[in-house]
């Protein structure tokens, strides 16, 4: 990694904004390799150079990863004038600069959600081209069916847009599990009611190979392993036992 400014890095660490990054040097309280450092604008490596802020070593995050569990009600943004939104059930320390919602639940569905900084993953990860599978969980108003099962496979259309080909699984009577590969707007509320059917509950099981950690509660939250990163994108291992009745 290239050298930063020092007083940028605690910034987007989430450590200390710039002008108190000044006065933490002013008073001694930063010390890079050793040695205490009266200037916040020296340049230094985060990921070789040993930082420490008021005698706590700085344990540098390029970026963060975090998986929550989102509550009904909440919007999937990462601000909002109005309403409450994912990044706000953050505490303090996590909610550092440039974070934002990988990929957007509707305000009424629960949850998997991914919190990041890191646009490239993102990307990889809501890219149409990779195909990265998602697992939800419908509860419906009325009984599911066989046929709904196939019109599911076979794609559906919903005004302008043609939805590709999605596993589903009945559970209940009016439960089921569907796997799709795209996120259009509404989706999996606009394939089911082209099948006669209105989603009352849904929520997000499974982004790529990962699961939602089922230990979090509504409005929990946890950092990711490097394990469970790599996951998000993995499309080797898929679910595909929903599909066999």
């Amino acid at each position: 990694m290239s050298t930063e400014r020092l007083d940028k890095i605690l910034s987007g660490q989430n450590i200390a904004t710039r002008n108190e990054s000044k006065k933490l040097a002013l008073k001694g309280l930063l010390t890079v390799n050793g040695k205490i450092t009266k200037r916040s604008d020296i340049k230094v490596d985060p990921e070789k150079d040993e930082i420490i802020v008021k005698g706590e070593k700085l344990i540098y995050k390029k970026h963060l990863y975090i998986m929550m569990n989102k509550p009904a009600g909440i919007l999937s943004a990462s601000r909002d004038k109005n309403a409450q939104t994912v990044i706000d059930l953050l505490p303090a320390p996590m909610r550092r600069e440039g974070l934002f919602p990988a990929g957007r639940l509707d305000r009424d569905t629960t949850g998997f959600i991914l919190i990041t900084d890191d646009g490239e993953l993102s990307h990889r990860m809501l890219s149409p081209k990779k195909h990265i599978f998602k697992l939800y969980e419908a509860e419906c108003d009325k009984a599911l069916t066989d046929e709904d099962v196939k019109r599911f496979a076979e794609g559906i259309s919903s005004g302008e847009d043609d939805f590709l080909p999605a596993s589903m699984r009945i559970t209940g009577e009016k439960t089921a599990l569907v796997e799709i590969c795209e996120g259009k707007f509404h989706q999996i509320k606009r394939m089911f009611h082209a099948v006669g059917a209105e989603v009352l509950k849904l929520k997000r099981l499974r982004i790529g190979a990962l699961y939602l950690d089922d230990t979090l509660n509504e409005g929990s939250y946890r950092e990711l392993t490097d394990d469970e990163i790599t996951k998000l994108t993995d499309n080797e291992f898929r679910e595909l036992e929903i599909c066999e009745q």
